[in-house]
Parts: C-alpha cells; structure tokens; sequence
C-alpha cells in the first residue's frame, strides 16, 4: 500500500516531467505548422494577386499596342484630329469597353487618376457619360457645374489662368465653354490632356465620335450611304463636327435640311466640297427621308438666338413624326443628340429605327475609350 501510494507521486512526477519536455518540441512542430500553413496561404494570395496583376496587365497591353495615331493623341479638341484609321482603332477599343465588368481587372485600370469636370454650360449627357465613364474604369472625379457663375471666372478669372490652377489637382481636364474656341486656347494653356466637351457654336468632337460609332453599329458601315443633317445647322456644334468627321470616309452624301435662318455655314460646305465630299441643301423633309441611311435631327437652340423673332421662324418647322418615319427606309436610323424638345414626337419611341437612346449610351464607351486612350494606361 505505501509503496504504490509513494510510487504514484513519482509517476505523476514523471509524466509531468515528460509532457514538460516534450512540450517545447510539440510547441516547435504547432508554430511549424503554422508557419507552413500560413506560408501556403500567403503563397496562394501572392499567386492570386499575380495572376491579377499580369491579367490586367495583359489585357491592357493587348489594348494599348495600337496601329493608328491614337498613341501620339495628347488632347482632343477637334473632330479633324481624328483620321479614319484612329477613329476606327478607337471604336475597337470602345468595343472593349463595353464588355468591362465591375471587379475586373479592367474596371480599376484608371485607379489613382483624376478627371476634373468644369462646365461653364447646362449637360446632362455629356458630363455625367463622362463621369461614368471614369467611375467605370476605378478612376476619380472633381467637378464643377456652372462654372462661369460658381468658380472664380465669375471674379473675372481669365480661362488660362483657371485651367493652369486646376491643371494642378487632376490627371485630364473635361472642358465645356460657351465660347467657340476655347477649348484650344485651354489645351494650349496647360500641359494635362485635354477635352473638348463643346465650345459654344464650335465643335463637340466626342460627340462626333460617338454618332459616328453609333452609325456604324446600326446600319454596319461607314462607307456608300447618305445621311440628312436637319435642324439647327448654323448653331448645332454637333452636325459641324459631324459632318467633319464623315469626311473620313467613302462615297458619303450629306443632306442639309433647315430653316433659312440656321442653314448649314459656308465654313464647312467648303470643307466638304475641298474634301471631295456631295452635299445639298434641301426643304422637304419627307422627301429626303425616303433617301436616306441616317437622319440626324437637331433641336433649334433658342440660347444661340439673340433676336427671338427668328427663333420663332425657326421652331417647329421640321417635325420627325410618323409621317416621316413611314417615309424613312426600314433599314435606316433616326438620331438626336438629345435633348429633344419637340423636333421628334414621342410615338417615334418605339420605332426599332429610333437610335438616339442607344446613341447616348454608346457615348458611355466612347468616353471610356477615350480616357484610357489619353491617359496612356
């Protein structure tokens, strides 16, 4: 009995002696363990990230090794900038853009970049297309609405001075002025990439772009049709660069359909007729509906009139209704810059001929396209 009651002390002891001894070596082979497990499981976060890293990138080198001129393209203020080859080498890649899916690789490829927006002009479209479009793509955004009454034009700052200021807070500038012309005299001013989104009755290049993508994605080619241009065509910056942009390509027709005082201005009339292109003016809509590919309506901008007797001249003088889309070919498209007021009723909506919302939209990927082009990424 005392030598089984003095023996169980000393194996106790024992055993505890044992498991302390082998407590470190059972420690060394737990922290082992988890070193490994936790080595393995950064390695496979570390391949994770790799791969995603090299998809990116992948996919952004196949995107960026271009053909075209789109590589030397620092700014776009003019539809002229643009030959056929880097219009359609874009088109590509807005192509592209529209297949981007949020947490892709390619939807942050604009992560850490700014946009500023700065309007001195009334948008929807285009500014929050714009601003979409560097949201879509990881990239951030300062903007500014009604510029000339909010910032610091409104104390008599010079256009120059206000681009070399904000130049300093972001990567590429969206401008919009009232003013034909200065979207130039703001390239010229700072050393960002610049765009023109409109200069007062001047140009609307991105717009240009998208209508021209749009043509291509309804009826399926850019050369051999005819399109009428009708509206506003003194005032309207879009049917200017528009019908710029054409010019690029084959065997286009252009009709010019407007009120008398807002016909289309001799500055590009010339133009075409120096680039070889055929353009008539004409006055029944109907008539010129039933030959064309594309009809571009335009609304009559009552902010361009100074005089409201010819504005009222003006308005409401060419309807696309019903009438005319019976007359239009069933493979054609009606477009609109939007907004519309009254130049195209709503029951043409519904028609599969109706383009202008689609064409909206495309300016979403032209957009994307565009500030992955200029951004260099």
């Amino acid at each position: 009995m005392s030598r089984a009651f003095v023996a169980a002390p000393r194996a106790v002891a024992s055993s505890r002696a044992s498991a302390s001894r082998d407590a470190p070596r059972e420690m060394g082979v737990v922290q082992n363990a988890r070193r490994t497990v936790g080595r393995a499981t950064a390695n496979g976060l570390r391949r994770r990230v790799r791969r995603l890293r090299l998809h990116a990138r992948d996919a952004s080198t196949t995107a960026t090794t271009y053909t075209s001129g789109l590589s030397e393209l620092t700014c776009c203020v003019e539809a002229e900038q643009f030959d056929r080859a880097m219009m359609e080498e874009l088109f590509d890649v807005a192509d592209a853009m529209e297949r981007v899916k949020p947490g892709s690789p390619e939807s942050v490829m604009l992560q850490g970049y700014l946009m500023s927006t700065l309007f001195y002009e009334p948008s929807t479209r285009t500014r929050l297309s714009f601003e979409a479009a560097m949201g879509r793509l990881g990239g951030g955004i300062v903007s500014t609405e009604s510029a000339g009454e909010y910032s610091s034009a409104a104390k008599g700052e010079t256009l120059e001075d206000t681009m070399r200021t904000v130049e300093g807070y972001c990567d590429l500038v969206v401008l919009r002025h009232f003013n034909h012309g200065s979207a130039r005299r703001a390239a010229d001013a700072i050393n960002k990439p610049l765009i023109n989104a409109g200069d007062g009755p001047g140009q609307h290049p991105t717009q240009a772009l998208l209508d021209v993508y749009t043509i291509r994605r309804e009826i399926g080619r850019l050369d051999d049709f005819k399109i009428a241009l009708v509206g506003d065509l003194a005032n309207g910056r879009t049917v200017r660069s528009l019908a710029t942009a054409l010019t690029q390509f084959n065997n286009v027709k252009f009709y010019f359909v407007a009120p008398e005082v807002v016909k289309m201005k001799d500055d590009i009339k010339q133009f075409l007729t120096d680039k070889g292109c055929e353009w008539e003016e004409a006055s029944d809509l109907a008539q010129v509906a039933a030959d064309v590919d594309v009809l571009y309506q335009t609304r009559i901008q009552k902010e361009r009139f100074a005089n409201l007797d010819d504005y009222a001249k003006a308005s409401g003088k060419y309807i696309v209704d019903k009438s005319i889309m019976d007359a239009l070919p069933k493979t054609s498209v009606v477009m609109h810059p939007l907004p519309r007021v009254d130049e195209i009723t709503v029951d043409c909506d519904a028609d599969p001929r109706a383009g202008y919302f689609r064409q909206a939209q495309n300016g979403l990927f032209i957009r994307m396209a565009l500030l992955k082009v200029l951004l260099k990424v």
